[in-house]
């Protein structure tokens, strides 16, 4: 076995969306080589309903799908194909982009205001740019949890851990995406197949994701003293790991909690406008073309 080591470490940062959602984004709208097949991560975690209420009104999607998991409040959705729902605590939708859909989401919140959650971009690959749109919805009680002796508690939302096999399914990046809480002190071993790219994203607690015989020098975003910042990653912190078939992780004093996701890469060419995603400067400028002249929606 090898540990994965840590690449970089990147501090989220602010970023208006929508009609003004104050959110904060860990990667997205540059190079995402790295994260291959993932394009963008945004934390929408909220306590105040002026900071979110004006939401995401319709816009259009293609060549792409978009994970959500709401922890926390409502969000509304409907799109272009007739669709419409609530997500609530703990659910997950996975929407397949494909060919083009125009769709909205609308955060409510909980009673206290709070609207917590992440979203997530998976690229599509070239032979399935143009495949008919979908959406997987997903309550809270199908996502199995995993509880080990330890308390060590995973969330299985896609993929298989542990031979625990996750409710989404049929996604071309084939990910393996779960919510991992580790109680206090206490050090998993977590295994991550080696041909993947994977990355951690912390929101509660804190831990270390080095292993103390791993001596590599990590990049921060931005640089944060001489201590090796893998040694304690905190609240709203993304972890890119480099590669290797194990990540181990040591909960600080209060646990930690994060996703943990990987995914296989394409590899492939991308050309990115918005919230649409091709793979050539002429594709995207037709997509957009079709946008303007009515014919952008593929399979009503």
């Amino acid at each position: 076995m090898s540990l994965r080591p840590v690449k970089h470490v990147i501090q989220s940062k602010p970023t208006l969306e929508g009609a003004g959602v104050k959110l904060r984004r860990a990667f997205g709208f540059g190079d995402t080589t790295d994260f291959d097949p993932f394009l963008l991560f945004d934390d929408f975690r909220n306590d105040a309903p002026e900071n979110y209420r004006r939401g995401f009104p319709w816009h259009p999607h293609r060549g792409i799908e978009t994970i959500t998991y709401v922890l926390s409040g409502n969000v509304e959705h409907a799109d272009s194909l007739g669709n419409h729902g609530t997500l609530g605590d703990g659910d997950v939708q996975w929407m397949t982009a494909g060919s083009g859909i125009i769709h909205q989401e609308m955060p409510k919140g909980d009673p206290q205001g709070r609207m917590h959650g992440f979203q997530l971009w998976a690229n599509l690959p070239s032979s399935l740019k143009m495949t008919t749109p979908r959406y997987q919805d997903v309550s809270s009680a199908d996502i199995p949890e995993i509880v080990d002796d330890d308390g060590t508690r995973v969330r299985v939302v896609c993929g298989t851990f542990q031979g625990t096999r996750g409710p989404v399914d049929g996604i071309a990046a084939d990910p393996i995406y779960i919510d991992v809480s580790i109680p206090a002190g206490r050090q998993k071993t977590l295994p991550v197949e080696v041909s993947r790219h994977a990355f951690a994203y912390v929101f509660a607690g804190s831990g270390g994701f080095r292993d103390a015989s791993d001596p590599h020098p990590v990049k921060t975003d931005p640089l944060d003293g001489a201590v090796n910042p893998a040694d304690n990653v905190g609240n709203r912190s993304l972890i890119l790991f480099d590669r290797g078939d194990e990540v181990v992780v040591r909960a600080g004093d209060e646990g930690v909690r994060f996703l943990l996701v990987s995914g296989k890469p394409l590899e492939e060419p991308v050309a990115w406008y918005g919230p649409i995603v091709m793979n050539t400067e002429q594709e995207l400028q037709r997509a957009f073309a079709e946008l303007r002249d009515g014919t952008f929606i593929r399979h009503p």
